[in-house]
């Protein structure tokens, strides 16, 4: 009986052993199918914020193309003029370029490749120029259009703002001259 209760006990002990066995393989097993399911959401996210940039690079070209095209034609120019009809048409053309400049800047930081604090600074050099502040106040109007909440709206409020600050220095460093947003 001492015999069978030996067996029964190191029956007992092995099928428990083999039930723990099982289980840590069947946990590691869960573990290694979480991880895998991590990763492709990883992938697909990165995926994702790749596709973005590319739509937003095909953007940029596409902004530049139709901006090129009314430089060079004024009968094209004609289509997207919103501003004041007393404005010149070199200037119109000016402004044009202006937009791409801006445009350009506000795409770099959508992209990932500045971030605000950056942009800021760019702007900040971009809006020493007499033209681009013209520009600027002539396109007021459009955006004004924006939607208040939107990442353009809020970026043009912050030029606004730099410009603003320019305005009011009394320093000729404007490389320091206000407080870039923090990111």
């Amino acid at each position: 009986m001492t015999t069978r209760n030996r067996v029964a006990g190191s029956l007992g002990s092995v099928t428990a052993g083999l039930l723990l066995a099982t289980a840590g393989l069947t946990l590691a097993a869960r573990q290694r199918d979480l991880e895998a399911e991590r990763l492709h959401v990883r992938r697909l996210e990165l995926e994702e914020v790749a596709s973005r940039r590319r739509a937003l690079a095909h953007q940029q070209r596409m902004h530049w193309e139709l901006l090129s095209r009314a430089m060079d034609d004024p009968s094209l120019a004609a289509v997207i003029d919103t501003y004041d009809p007393a404005v010149p048409a070199e200037k119109r053309r000016q402004y044009f370029y202006a937009n791409a400049w801006y445009i350009n800047l506000y795409h770099l930081y959508r992209a990932g490749i500045l971030d605000q604090e950056e942009l800021y600074g760019h702007a900040r050099e971009l809006f020493q120029n007499p033209l681009m502040r013209e520009y600027w106040e002539a396109s007021r109007g459009q955006r004004a259009t924006l939607k208040q909440t939107s990442d353009e709206a809020r970026i043009g409020r912050m030029v606004d703002g730099l410009i603003r600050d320019l305005d009011e220095a009394d320093t000729d460093e404007w490389w320091v001259v206000g407080t870039p947003p923090s990111a």
